[in-house]
């Protein structure tokens, strides 16, 4: 486990802004004669908060055959603990939930080389039940079942109480703003693998910014099981800083690549996996989940837990 503080830089654009917690529209006028006593004025306790990031989460091929056997949640069986102690988990959704079969010609769902992912219903409710409640959907398999798979992902995940953000070609479903404990946090997508991506991307960065304390963008870019950083990824980053992202988490390459600052603002080029069925070798095996704790004056820190996909389908914090 790692911990690194930042208490400059990332949260400077929040030293002019004032919290607002309504007592100040209840307080008389200078010249008023009302009197109210301190024990009428209640002021909340303020808190930090947490919000944990996970990387890809593919829930179909191998990963379906074994929770038909032994049910969802004995896959995050291992890792419940730490998603439940925060109040906001946040992954990416690497394919859609849909009621549909494969359509890849010659391919079943569940079958080794199926890339045509869907992913079963119930996966909506333990997503829930294990508290990760906001999920990206801008990444290359999304749309496996075009439209319509689209549209019974969200479905599901309406039902089941979980926030989505990064759908293709949704404008109002781009993007979504969260209120924890007072702070209004933005989270925005970015997907190399949508026309127009970049530009979109500026503009909800731009938008959300207006109306939060703090923008995250959660992206999925680079290339797959390559640890090294595309000096074009690394542009693209600071391109997102200098337009108001105040922290980038990456995911895409399934395998975990390196983290740094730039001008104060934290960059996660990749989480790597999370759940997922590649077992053909360790970097494939190995996750990161991060963990931001953010404080009622508005510095943050990070902390970073290891993960390990073992070969029994299931997801371990190590």
């Amino acid at each position: 486990m790692i911990l690194a503080i930042f208490t400059a830089g990332v949260f400077m654009v929040f030293r002019n802004k004032k919290s607002h917690t309504g007592i100040n529209n209840i307080l008389p006028e200078k010249n008023s004669k009302s009197e109210i006593l301190k024990s009428d004025i209640v002021i909340p306790d303020k808190k930090d908060i947490k919000i944990l990031f996970l990387g890809d989460m593919m829930l179909d091929r191998y990963i379906r055959e074994v929770a038909m056997k032994k049910e969802n949640d004995f896959i995050l069986e291992k890792a419940g603990s730490l998603l439940k102690d925060n109040d906001l988990v946040v992954g990416n959704l690497e394919g859609p939930i849909t009621d549909k079969n494969s359509i890849s010609i010659g391919t079943t769902v569940g079958e080794k080389d199926h890339f045509s992912f869907t992913f079963h219903s119930s996966w909506a409710k333990t997503l829930a039940d294990n508290n990760i409640k906001l999920v990206n959907l801008g990444n290359n398999h999304i749309l496996n079942f075009e439209e319509d798979g689209l549209n019974q992902t969200e479905k599901y995940l309406t039902e089941s109480g979980v926030g989505y953000f990064g759908a293709p070609e949704k404008t109002n479903l781009r993007y979504k703003i969260e209120e924890l404990n007072g702070m209004k946090i933005g989270f925005v997508g970015y997907n190399q693998f949508e026309s127009g991506s970049v530009e979109k991307t500026l503009a909800d960065i731009e938008a959300v910014k207006k109306h939060s304390d703090l923008v995250i963008l959660y992206t999925h870019w680079g290339k797959e099981y390559e640890t090294t950083i595309l000096p074009s990824i690394r542009m693209l980053g600071q391109k997102f800083i200098d337009a108001g992202a105040d922290l980038i988490i990456g995911s895409h390459p399934h395998v975990v690549e390196i983290s740094e600052e730039y001008k104060g603002k934290k960059i996660y080029y990749s989480l790597g996996n999370f759940i997922f069925d590649q077992y053909f070798s360790p970097e494939t095996t190995k996750g990161l989940a991060v963990q931001i704790i953010v404080s009622p004056d508005k510095n943050f820190s990070f902390q970073e837990y290891d993960i390990a996909l073992r070969n029994n389908g299931q997801t371990e914090i190590k």
